[in-house]
């Protein structure tokens, strides 16, 4: 059973990146967003950063090869991910919300709807996209049968679908000027041939299908077409726009439609499978900044007393707690990533990892943070310090993305609930087993290893972050350190049944 921690060349190069992106970017007070009193003014500060992660091809990276994209494999995204989680959330989270965002693009891969993915390779600007889903009142139920169904319909009248409903919490739905966003792909029910009310006796899968929205497609529409209804002060991820929306009469020509009635289901919970494992990424991101800050206060303080809290067996185990916690999930990140594109198992079997990894990494980044804070003691509970930002970031990761209660219930599933249309094919296990070399050799030696932070207490020097970023804004952009990689998050092989 071949099993090697030692990064590859690639990987490597894009950690090296992804560490630089995050220092120089996402921790450069001159892009600080925090002074910003409103969610809403702090999310369009954000807007500098965001345009640095365009330009360093972190958009483009996260679009599959096949449609024009530069991405690279998943566990090169988690690499990435959990470098700028370790950093800075909120602004990390805008920009993995747009790759989310064109993530069905990734699965669908239809050539004929690529036009639609012209601004972000582009690597100018700052273009949004968002993967319109939840809705008020919840979706965790929106395939049952029998029930309400999603409000959310879309109506066939001649060569047009005309859009009707609310959404709720969908990142980067709004655009930057609350008026839209560049592409949104909206989840909706199709209403043409049945009431608006859900057949009862009805598969709800039959009537899933994704209506692509451009900001043109609003524009064109009037004022009164697309309405934010509600932007939230949420507790964390305090610069990421997820408001309360609403479309009326929306009318989008034929040509953007993405997934078909009865595709559009396979297509979403696909979607939320491969975000599973950023979500264990984001996790152990969290868990480092955590414990980088609580080492970091621990070797300096002694509470009047003889030697520091460090030595104090106490605070030391609640440290190695930590760092232990945070070593597991990112294996378990790690191993989901690369099983879902290599296998071994069916798409089930996949599948099962993927959510494993969000729910197991998600509910130990609260841990972990909690144990930061009863390691610091009372100076946590200042907001000077970050661990009142990291517990109120990693408090979301359990519900959100598909809440760990409904993913939990989803992994028990022997069979598919949501099967994949035909034309997404399940990766299967090679039949030659890969062989690897006992020991993968760095190219740079000079090169970070993901696993340097986890050095002894004694010769540990923790990564710098500002949390407050308390210093004002300036109007200049810096170069990223390089360009990234993010992941191929198309699940593509040769034997797949698509099951009901």
């Amino acid at each position: 059973m071949p099993i090697d921690f030692h990064l590859s060349a690639s990987e490597s190069g894009t950690q090296a990146a992804a560490a630089s992106f995050a220092q120089n970017v996402l921790g450069d007070p001159s892009y600080a967003y925090m002074p910003y009193v409103s969610h809403k003014d702090r999310f369009q500060a954000s807007w500098l950063i965001y345009e640095a992660g365009v330009t360093s091809g972190l958009i483009k990276r996260q679009l599959s090869p096949s449609v024009g994209g530069g991405a690279g494999s998943l566990v090169e995204a988690a690499i990435l991910v959990e470098e700028f989680y370790a950093v800075d959330q909120s602004a990390t989270l805008t920009i993995l919300a747009t790759g989310l965002g064109l993530t069905p693009f990734n699965l669908v891969q239809n050539p004929e709807k690529n036009e639609f993915l012209a601004p972000f390779l582009s690597e100018t600007g700052a273009p949004l996209a968002s993967l319109v889903f939840s809705e008020p009142g919840g979706v965790a139920n929106w395939l049952e049968k029998g029930g309400k169904g999603l409000n959310t319909t879309a109506r066939k009248e001649g060569e047009e679908w005309v859009l009707n409903g609310e959404k709720i919490w969908a990142t980067n739905s709004a655009g930057w000027d609350f008026k839209g966003a560049d592409l949104a792909c909206v989840v909706c029910r199709d209403v043409t041939k049945s009431p608006d009310q859900q057949d009862k006796e009805q598969d709800p899968r039959d009537s899933i299908m994704i209506l692509l929205v451009t900001r043109e497609d609003l524009d064109r529409n009037g004022p009164g077409a697309f309405k934010v209804l509600r932007q939230f002060e949420t507790m964390g991820h305090t610069s990421v726009s997820g408001p309360h929306i609403k479309y009326t009469n929306v009318r989008v020509p034929s040509k953007n439609v993405l997934c078909m009635p009865g595709e559009g289901a396979a297509i979403v919970n696909g979607s939320f499978d491969c975000s599973a494992v950023l979500v264990g990424a984001m996790s152990v991101g969290i868990m480092r900044a955590a414990f980088d800050a609580a080492l970091a206060f621990v070797k300096d303080h002694d509470c009047r007393g003889a030697v520091p809290l460090l030595e104090r067996q106490a605070v030391a185990d609640l440290l190695s707690s930590i760092k232990m916690q945070t070593e597991a999930c990112r294996a378990l990140t790690w191993k989901a990533a690369h099983a879902m594109e290599n296998g071994p198992g069916d798409y089930d079997a996949r599948r099962e990892l993927a959510l494993s990894a969000k729910v197991y990494c998600s509910d130990n980044a609260v841990k972990a943070v909690t144990e930061a804070i009863n390691a610091v003691g009372i100076t946590a509970y200042d907001t000077s310090q970050p661990f009142a930002g990291l517990l109120s970031n990693a408090m979301v990761l359990p519900i959100f993305d598909g809440g760990n209660i409904t993913k939990n219930s989803m992994s028990d599933n022997k069979e598919p609930k949501y099967p994949q249309p035909a034309h997404i094919r399940t990766p299967r296990r090679p039949e030659t087993p890969v062989e690897y070399p006992e020991k993968r050799k760095q190219e740079d030696s000079e090169k970070t290893n993901s696993l340097d932070w986890l050095k002894e207490a004694d010769d540990y020097e923790p990564l710098k972050q500002d949390p407050k970023k308390d210093q004002p804004k300036e109007d200049k952009k810096q170069d990223s350190g390089g360009k990234t990689g993010l992941p191929d998050w198309v699940v593509k092989a040769d034997n797949d049944k698509s099951k009901n």
